[in-house]
Order: structure tokens, then sequence, then C-alpha cells
């Protein structure tokens, strides 16, 4: 065997070898995302059907639950957190992220439902947001959108923000948007029964709230 020919042979060696451990831990690592993946998709479906019976709970004896469905409106938050999360990782058109996404709406329309009873029957005003987002490429400024009510949420816990994708095919959902006469553009905002449309900035967005409406939901203490 001449020099040349050994000297390709060994190359051809050592590509296929790398070649062969990239292909393997690509793969490896794609097995690792899919199981983790799977593990939040199980525990999501968990926490849903847990808020759902805790739902069931307050909704029993609605004016003595009114510090419980502070800690509700919390768990849902994180719920909606790791939802768009899964979204994120498998794509918002993964039949899992749609089923959990639909049950996660199911969820916080209930959850508007036992507010409104709250604020009937107790005497309370809560601050509420219905915000209506779309993944379908229709929305430049649904993210800015999405992260303001986050930090509005973060600064101010008392306030409730329900989230939907207005292109979501449930029912229910549908029955909100018609309800509320929610025609776009998008984003779009029911805060306090008001609609708006569209984003500029988070100062605008807070103008939008009735006067002295985020000073009655206590500040976290990252904001002092």
């Amino acid at each position: 065997m001449s020099l040349v020919t050994r000297n390709v042979l060994i190359a051809f060696l050592i590509t296929a070898v790398l070649a062969g451990t990239v292909a393997y831990a690509v793969n490896y690592l794609n097995n690792a995302r899919v199981a983790e993946i799977s593990t939040m998709a199980d525990q999501l479906s968990i926490d849903t059907i847990s808020l759902d019976t805790q739902f069931s709970l307050l909704s029993s004896a609605p004016c003595d639950s009114i510090a419980s469905s502070t800690t509700f409106i919390s768990n849902l938050s994180d719920l909606g957190n790791r939802l768009s999360y899964a979204e994120d990782q498998l794509g918002s058109d993964n039949p899992q992220v749609v089923r959990l996404k639909e049950q996660y709406s199911l969820l916080e329309i209930r959850d508007y439902i036992l507010t409104k009873q709250l604020a009937s029957a107790c005497g309370i005003r809560p601050v509420t947001v219905l915000y209506f987002y779309s993944n379908a490429g229709d929305c430049s400024d649904c993210d800015k959108a999405g992260y303001a009510l986050s930090y509005l949420r973060t600064t101010f816990p008392a306030l409730r923000v329900y989230s939907f994708d207005y292109n979501l095919d449930l029912s229910a959902l549908k029955t909100l948007i018609a309800l509320d006469k929610v025609k776009g553009p998008l984003p779009a905002f029911i805060i306090n029964g008001k609609r708006s449309y569209g984003f500029t900035s988070l100062a605008d967005l807070e103008a939008q709230f009735p006067k002295g409406a985020l000073a009655t939901s206590t500040p976290s203490a990252r904001t002092k």
C-alpha cells in the first residue's frame, strides 16, 4: 500500500469517526430533550387537573376563598410560563402543546368567571386583563405586549392577566371572543371590561388602566 493511499484511508477513517460521533451526540441530545419535554408535559397535565380541582373548591365558597384565589392565579401563571416553554421547544402546532393550551385556556376562563363572581358577591374590585395574541405571524407586537404584561403581573401580584391564543380552535374561547366583541387587529386587550387594540409601550399600556387601578394591586417586594 502506497503512502498516499494509506494517508487517504486514515483521513477517511478519521472523518467517519468524527461524523459518527457528531451524529451520536446530536441524537443523544434530541432524545434527552424529548424526554425532558415529555416529563414536563406529564407534569403540566397533573398540574392542570390539580388547578381544576382547586377551582371547584374555591367556587363552592367564593367569599371565603378570596385569599386562596390569589394563590390559584399565581399557580395558573406558573403553569402558563411552563406551557410557553413547552411551546417554544416543540412548536405552537405540536398536538400535545395545543391540547395543553386548550386545557390552560379553559382554566383561565373558569378563573375569570370566578373572579367576576367574587366581585359581585363579595364587594371587591379586582383588576383583570384579557389579552389576545396570535402565533400565526400576523402580530408583530404580540411578543412585546406579552413581556409588558408579564412585567406588570410580576410587579402587581394581584393583577389578574389572562392570555389567549386568538386562533385556538376552542369553542369556549370563541364564545368569550364573541361575547366581548374582539375582532382585531392584535394584540387586543380588555382591561376591566374596556377593549383596546395594538401595543406601543409599557407606559401607554399602563395608561389604559383605570386611574388608581394598579395602585390597588399590592406591589411586590422587588419594586421597592
